[in-house]
């Protein structure tokens, strides 16, 4: 069962096997740092780097090669768009 992020508060707690918790104290320990302080840097850090690939779009070279000569010299509009473009509301002219 999924719960929901508490975000009233600065606490957090999870449910961690006792090797993995004595793997992290000792990697923090080998850093000089406390556990709290380990788990963060290194949580969030991935948290970062998960957030900012979902957030980016990975063009190949090919693709990327397409997307900038379409914006260099774009298709002539088709019917489909000139149509959709026709329903759009007109900007109120100043007179």
């Amino acid at each position: 069962m999924v719960r929901a992020a508490s975000e009233d508060n600065s606490r957090m707690s999870l449910r961690i096997h006792s090797e993995d918790k004595a793997l992290l104290i000792r990697a923090a320990a080998i850093e000089q740092t406390d556990l709290t302080e380990f788990v963060l840097r290194h949580v969030l850090r991935a948290a970062r780097q998960v957030i900012d690939q979902a957030e980016r779009v990975q063009l190949s070279e090919r693709d990327t090669l397409l997307a900038l000569e379409l914006l260099e010299s774009p298709p002539a509009p088709n019917a489909k768009l000139r149509a959709a473009a026709q329903g759009l509301p007109h900007p109120a002219t100043t007179s």
